[in-house]
C-alpha cells in the first residue's frame, strides 16, 4: 500500500468518525427535545397545545410538531379530541414499574444513615401510629451519647418534634380535636399540653418544614425534624437528628441544614416533588 492510499483511506475514516459523531449528537438533541416537551406537560400539570409547548420549551413549531407525532406515535403522547397533548399511557407503565422497584424504608434508611455520617449524630426515621409518634428506624451516632427511644419506641404526639410534623398537614380543626384527646404531660414536665398553642406549632413547623423540640420528653436530649411528604402533601413520616441539648442551643442551624436537605432529598428519589 503506498502513502497516497494510505493517505485517503484515513482521511475517510476520519470523515466517518466525524459523520458518526453528528449523528450521535443529533440523536442526543431529539432526546432532549423529547424530554422538554414531557417535561413541560409534567410541570404544567394539564392538556397543552403544540404552539404553547414549542413557546414554552424555544423550538422551533415544525420542530415541535415532527417530536409529538412521533411521540404520539409511540404512546408516550396522547392526542386528545380538541387537539391538545397529555401525557400517555406508555409513560404511566413506566412510572408504575420503576414505583415498584422503590420502597419507602429502603431510601429512608439509606438517607438515614447518610445523614448520620453527615451530621455526626443519631438519627431516627418516625412515624405516625395513632396518637404516637413510633420509631421506624434509627441509625446510632459515632460519640457515646446515647438516645432512650430506640426502634419501636412510641411516644404521645405531643412530646416530640417529629409527632407535631406528623399531624401540621391536617386542618386545624382536626389537629386541635387530635391534641385534646391525646396531649399528655412528659416526665420532664415540659411538654406543651394545650391543644390550641399545639395545634398552632404543629402547622408552623409543617409549613417551615422543621420542627425542634429540646428536652420535652426526655431531660438534656434535643431533635431537629424535617417532615417527609408523600405527592399529596401529607407528612407520612419525619427524618431527625437527636442530640444533646446544649448543642441545639451553640450550633442549630447546622444541623437545620442537614435535616431539611435529607427530607427533600428522600421525597425527591421517591418521586413526591416536583422538577
Amino acid at each position: 500500500m503506498d502513502a497516497k492510499t494510505s493517505s485517503a483511506d484515513l482521511s475517510g475514516e476520519a470523515g466517518s468518525e466525524v459523520e458518526a459523531k453528528g449523528a450521535r449528537r443529533s440523536r442526543v438533541s431529539g432526546i432532549d427535545r423529547a424530554l422538554q416537551v414531557i417535561d413541560y406537560l409534567y410541570e404544567t400539570g394539564a392538556p397543552t397545545g403544540a404552539y404553547a409547548i414549542a413557546k414554552a420549551v424555544k423550538a422551533p413549531l415544525s420542530t415541535v410538531y415532527v417530536i409529538i407525532d412521533d411521540l404520539v406515535e409511540k404512546n408516550m403522547l396522547a392526542r386528545n379530541a380538541d387537539g391538545s397533548i397529555w401525557l400517555g399511557a406508555r409513560l404511566y407503565h413506566y412510572g408504575l414499574a420503576y414505583a415498584r422497584s422503590l420502597d419507602f424504608m429502603s431510601v429512608a434508611t439509606h438517607e438515614m444513615h447518610d445523614l448520620c455520617r453527615e451530621a455526626g449524630e443519631t438519627v431516627q426515621v418516625c412515624g405516625r401510629d395513632g396518637d404516637y409518634m413510633l420509631v421506624l428506624a434509627m441509625a446510632d451516632g459515632p460519640s457515646h451519647y446515647q438516645v432512650a427511644s430506640r426502634v419501636g419506641t412510641r411516644v404521645p404526639l405531643n412530646w416530640t418534634a417529629s409527632g407535631r410534623l406528623l399531624v401540621g398537614h391536617l386542618a386545624e380543626a382536626e389537629r386541635i380535636e387530635l391534641f385534646k384527646r391525646c396531649a399528655r404531660t412528659s416526665p420532664t414536665g415540659r411538654a406543651e399540653i394545650d391543644a390550641r398553642t399545639l395545634s398552632d406549632s404543629a402547622g408552623k413547623a409543617f409549613e417551615e418544614r422543621l420542627s425542634i423540640q429540646v428536652a420535652e420528653s426526655d431531660y438534656a436530649v434535643a431533635c431537629i425534624a424535617s417532615p417527609v411528604c408523600d405527592r399529596s402533601g401529607e407528612c407520612i413520616a419525619t427524618i431527625s437528628i437527636v442530640l444533646p441539648e446544649q448543642k441545639v442551643v451553640s450550633d442549630g442551624n447546622h444541623y437545620t441544614e442537614h435535616v431539611r436537605a435529607s427530607a427533600q432529598r428522600i421525597e425527591k428519589l421517591m418521586g413526591w416533588r416536583n422538577h
